[in-house]
């Protein structure tokens, strides 16, 4: 018998995964139609608390400041704060989504340069992607692309720059 998964957002899925929206298929970007200025669709995510104790738990990075909101008062931040690494996902995810796979992924960085707070009922907030290719070039017999990247919190500023290079047919 299938077991249930009781995690949010699941739709109740008998195989514990998440329901996902149904989404024609878009075909990834072709190196000959991309251009510099090309802008990536952007990536709104929401995280709550319990999506950074997810994170903790999988990534085994269990830094109090990241779920604990005393441990984060007592450091004089308003509440926990979003790991640099699910930030850094999240570029990753934006540029995986346009691209139409992670193996087109060859390079991805990212800086943190402002804190991430988690949305919550009486402060929604979210984290949100945005990125344009800066460059198109070839090389070792790949057609290449360099994607600047900003991760921006909710009041629009950017806390997370990055850069990625991505092989596209």
């Amino acid at each position: 018998m299938a077991r249930r998964s009781r995690g949010r957002g699941d739709q109740g899925k008998a195989d514990g995964g998440a329901a996902l929206a149904e989404r024609p298929p878009v075909l990834p970007p072709r190196w000959d139609e991309v251009e510099v200025g090309t802008a990536l669709p952007e990536l709104r995510k929401v995280v709550t608390p319990r999506t950074l104790v997810r994170f903790a738990g999988a990534t085994g990075d269990f830094f109090e400041l990241h779920y604990d909101r005393d441990a984060a008062t007592g450091a004089g931040l308003e509440d926990v704060i979003l790991q640099g690494y699910l930030k850094k996902a999240f570029l990753a995810e934006a540029v995986v989504n346009w691209a139409g796979s992670p193996q087109k992924l060859r390079r991805l960085s990212a800086s943190y340069r402002g804190v991430d707070m988690p949305s919550r009922a009486a402060a929604p907030r979210s984290f949100t992607v945005r990125g344009a290719v800066t460059r198109k070039w070839e090389e070792g017999g790949e057609k290449l692309v360099e994607v600047t990247l900003e991760g921006v919190d909710h009041t629009g500023a950017v806390t997370t720059p990055g850069r990625a290079v991505v092989a596209l047919g």
